[in-house]
């Protein structure tokens, strides 16, 4: 919950008037009473109704009446008002509940208190599904002031209180506050209503703040970051110091009329010139991979971010804020990237998920962004190289862990928003995913290898995997991991080491299909350099791996730059 509290003058009629009209977009609806000082308060009700203006002229007078006693002893600008909105997930509460909300509030704040005969005069007013407005006159019984200083913080601290004991959300407040805010600036009413005028499903800010941001996943530096928006139809004009340095830029949608410009900084604190400068440095020594002199072997950007994105989890459950912070940032770029490079069917959807992960991954928590200077890289080569249905998939794979990751890192620290917007991301990956995936494994299952090719690697699933292979050799993608065992094989690669790479790095217990989980990482492995003749016999000196893989001994077998990602215990698929 969320409260707001304004002082707006001396004006009571004024300030009822409005709550209990039509609002300016006819948003009020059910205007009435839910509490107040005195249950026997006239409520005015609808704006419409017979004889409300009457009703409203009798309840402004009984606010005011203390007002009226103490004369010029009573305070200036003697009218408090506090609005008090639940979380857009939230339940829809009852006027009951309302009520025992608004009571705790006003004393809370030291308007009313709880059987304090001179308390102020109240009322509380409910004209939505998800707030009320409660409307005090500061004059108490005995004609003194109420003792409401610091009245916002104690109003903070019980809204944290009645979140608990209702089961609300409980929003980010204090030092919670400053490591969990979204860097996404809220539309203001305006805006929305012009949208809505104009048929628009979101407003202007929102239009160019996600043009802004798939730009700067795509861009290597700032000339290619504004021509992007150029090409994308914005109108873009950037502010030059006397240095001759960029001081800013803004950005405004095609108009025939007179533009509306937005500063990158208005569209998100993340938007800025300054962070758009130390994002786009942190990927310059990485942005030459499309451009390997010839016969130099270059792994795919696809198989890299893939790589990349799955160390992020360790990262999350172990980085100081301004690492973990700068992991977050750079996999937000990749969502809103991907798009681009899906089929037509997945474009709404992932489109879907990088607007939802936006709120889940920004916070104030200062970037370091050299340390995701990786996926970042590999992000900006990807431009160079369509991805096929198995390279988005195995990225969306690792994807779903990521925002699992992102979720646990918020719940941990109690930032119920962050949790939520995770949550949906989850939504829309899993869709995607799960449109993906079988054209892929599909694919993969086409190139499936001779029947005795598929029996020696049975029996090598036998002796690699005695605990999953029952499992492995009945599930639907069984044809497509001997097919990505097959390709691994034809480069070089032992089918015995590439099924323990594959399973040392991630637990299969839990996993609901183990052979996709081992399907994409084999195909990741076998992108690599087939081992010489050499580490070969070393590896086949090597032990097998025992017969149930802990995520323990997982994590210890694995160099800390390749840290696992955490099990799928919960991931919906």
């Amino acid at each position: 919950m969320i409260a707001n509290i304004v002082k707006p003058g001396n004006n009571t009629y004024g300030v009822l008037a409005y709550l209990f009209d039509k609002g300016r977009a006819n948003e009020h609806t059910d205007q009435h009473i839910v509490a107040s000082w005195d249950d026997f308060v006239p409520d005015p009700g609808p704006y419409d109704s017979p004889g409300h203006k009457q009703r409203l002229g009798q309840l402004t007078k009984a606010l005011d009446l203390r007002v009226k006693q103490a004369g010029d002893k009573a305070p200036e600008g003697h009218v408090w008002h506090c609005s008090v909105r639940a979380a857009p997930e939230d339940r829809i509460l009852t006027d009951d509940e309302w009520a025992t909300i608004a009571k705790r509030m006003v004393h809370a704040t030291g308007i009313a208190p709880e059987d304090d005969p001179d308390g102020c005069r109240w009322v509380a007013v409910r004209h939505a599904d998800d707030h009320i407005h409660i409307v005090a006159t500061k004059v108490r019984g005995d004609l003194r002031p109420p003792r409401n200083w610091n009245d916002y913080h104690r109003a903070m601290a019980e809204l944290a209180r009645i979140e608990k004991d209702f089961g609300l959300t409980r929003v980010p407040r204090g030092p919670e506050a400053a490591t969990g805010t979204p860097a996404a600036k809220r539309p203001t009413r305006a805006e929305q209503e012009k949208a809505k005028r104009l048929g628009h499903h979101k407003t202007a800010r929102e239009q160019l703040r996600h043009t802004v941001r798939t730009a700067l996943s795509h861009a290597k530096d700032l000339d290619e970051f504004f021509n992007l928006l150029a090409d994308a139809g914005l109108q873009v004009e950037t502010r030059t110091l006397p240095s001759g340095d960029l001081g800013g830029y803004k950005v405004a949608l095609p108009d025939d009329g007179t533009p509306i410009w937005y500063s990158g900084s208005s569209l998100a604190t993340d938007l800025s010139l300054p962070q758009i400068q130390q994002r786009l440095a942190a990927a310059e020594a990485h942005t030459a991979t499309a451009a390997s002199p010839a016969g130099h072997y270059r792994r795919s950007p696809w198989h890299q971010a893939t790589a990349a994105a799955e160390r992020i989890p360790h990262h999350l459950d172990h980085a100081d804020d301004s690492a973990a912070q700068a992991h977050l940032t750079v996999f937000s770029e990749v969502l809103y990237a991907l798009p681009a490079h899906a089929p037509a069917h997945l474009k709404a959807e992932l489109h879907r998920a990088a607007v939802a992960f936006e709120h889940a991954a920004h916070t104030r928590a200062h970037a370091d962004h050299q340390h995701a200077r990786a996926l970042r890289g590999a992000l900006k080569a990807m431009r160079y190289q369509p991805a096929d249905h198995t390279g988005l998939a195995m990225l969306l794979d690792a994807a779903i862990l990521v925002v699992l990751a992102a979720q646990r890192r918020s719940a941990l620290h109690h930032h119920d928003r962050q949790v939520a917007a995770a949550r949906q991301t989850l939504i829309h990956l899993q869709t995607a995913y799960d449109q993906i995936a079988p054209t892929s494994l599909a694919v993969l299952a086409g190139r499936r290898p001779s029947d005795s090719t598929v029996h020696r690697y049975a029996r090598t699933l036998h002796e690699v995997l005695p605990s999953h292979s029952g499992q492995i050799l009945t599930e639907a993608a069984w044809p497509a991991l001997t097919a990505a065992l097959a390709a691994a094989e034809a480069a070089g690669h032992s089918p015995a080491t590439v099924l323990r790479q594959a399973a040392r790095q991630r637990s299969l217990s839990d996993a609901k299909s183990a052979s996709e989980v081992l399907v994409w990482r084999i195909q990741r492995l076998g992108d690599r350099h087939a081992p010489g003749p050499g580490a070969r016999a070393a590896q086949a000196r090597s032990p097998h791996i025992p017969h149930v893989l802990s995520t323990a001994r997982a994590t210890a077998a694995t160099p800390p730059t390749s840290a696992p990602p955490p099990s799928r215990t919960h991931r919906p698929r």
